[in-house]
């Protein structure tokens, strides 16, 4: 494994710091929270243009730059160390790679040109809100549990009686990331019924009728949330009803966006770690800077190693995502030390409303509410690894030896 980068990747991060220090500071950040899609569009459309951000893991075939994880990883670190708030996550993270594994080859040439070019913003959708167990991150998705299931709970599908092989989707879905402004939707619901009931994909038109969608007030306002709720709205069928293992499309997807989470959580440590490194450098008291002190070295020290071993932990992840859930769980956990450490050395100015500072405290505290939480990653990597015994569908089962 050479763990050192291109002089492409390089450039990703270079070009892709110098245009948010220009155009992504936390004045920016607060006024793109507030718009109507919680982004700033005319920000969103230059990352795609000039950068081709959201293409950046798509195939050339469709207009993409046909890169890897790591190069997305890249990018997001970068967006993380801004907190800037876009449709990146949702729609190249998550969405776009759902639609590349379980497409039909009509649906990818339809929909991931314009998912590369950013004329078409994309959500997942998942009933129960809890989006980290559906991509298999803290639970074996193949559990009915997440999904509500049988014929109550959840988002139940059945078929359009008009016929033409259209759906027509019940439910709701909270906690949807992105999902107030997205242009498409890619909602999980049970087909089938209670005696054989399974889990499919459908798309859904963000002018469907008969759905409403309620952006919520979060505790993060760079990760915008709305509840998505369906009345017999219009669905496709996202690739074929063929035995398609859908939950190992989301588990799949998930462990490749756990490696990307990993590294904008790092990135959002890394700017809270250098924001309070610069501000230890020129407060002063008792005559001299704040920083001189052993005791504030120590902790910047200590915070330091946290964030490199986050950072390693999640370029590793990019390389190899199967290690992306524990490189995950590393990373919020550095980020929401580092955050907290930096309210602190920052002093009473940390604890004002005006500073930047809760805003990265938000980050990590949300980030680990809608993908974690890190105990529950590391116990169910650690399942799936046999250290607790034998694994089963409910979860691994203590005491029994492998």
């Amino acid at each position: 494994m050479d763990a050192a980068f291109t002089a492409e990747q390089d450039e990703i991060r270079r070009t892709l710091r110098d245009l948010l220090t220009k155009h992504g500071g936390p004045g920016e950040v607060r006024a793109a929270v507030r718009t109507t899609e919680g982004h700033d569009p005319a920000l969103w459309h230059r990352l795609a243009l000039e950068l081709g951000l959201p293409g950046l893991a798509v195939a050339e075939e469709y207009g993409g730059a046909g890169c890897t994880a790591t190069e997305l990883a890249l990018a997001c670190e970068e967006t993380g160390r801004a907190l800037l708030p876009s449709p990146l996550l949702a729609t190249a993270v998550l969405a776009a790679p759902l639609i590349t594994a379980l497409g039909t080859p009509e649906q990818r040439a339809e929909l991931l040109p314009r998912i590369a070019d950013g004329t078409l913003t994309a959500a997942l959708a998942v009933p129960g809100g809890s989006m980290a167990a559906a991509l298999g991150l803290t639970a074996d998705n193949r559990a009915a549990a997440w999904a509500g299931g049988g014929r109550a709970g959840g988002i139940q599908a059945h078929p359009d009686e008009g016929g033409g092989g259209g759906w027509r989707l019940y439910g709701e879905a909270d906690r949807v990331l992105d999902g107030h402004s997205a242009g498409l939707l890619l909602v999980a619901a049970h087909a089938g019924g209670y005696p054989r009931s399974r889990t499919l994909l459908f798309l859904v038109s963000a002018e469907a009728e008969g759905l409403a969608r309620t952006r919520l007030t979060s505790m993060d306002e760079t990760r915008p949330l709305a509840r998505i709720e369906l009345r017999d709205a219009p669905a496709r069928l996202l690739g074929a009803d063929d035995g398609t293992d859908v939950c190992g499309a989301l588990a799949d997807t998930g462990s490749r966006a756990a490696a990307v989470l990993a590294a904008e959580a790092v990135g959002a440590a890394a700017g809270a770690l250098e924001r309070t490194v610069a501000y230890v450098k020129e407060r002063e008291q008792f005559g001299r800077a704040i920083g001189s002190f052993q005791a504030v070295k120590h902790r910047l020290a200590d915070l330091y190693v946290r964030v490199e071993a986050a950072r390693s932990a999640a370029y590793y992840a990019a390389w190899d995502p199967a290690a992306g859930p524990l490189a995950l769980a590393q990373a919020l956990e550095a980020a929401r030390i580092v955050a907290g450490e930096a309210v602190q050395l920052h002093g009473g100015i940390g604890f004002t409303w005006e500073h930047e500072a809760h805003l990265y405290v938000k980050r990590a505290a949300a980030d680990e509410l809608l993908f974690g939480p890190v105990h529950r990653l590391r116990d169910h990597a650690a399942g799936r690894a046999g250290l607790f015994g034998a694994v089963t569908a409910d979860g691994p089962v203590r005491g029994v030896a492998v």
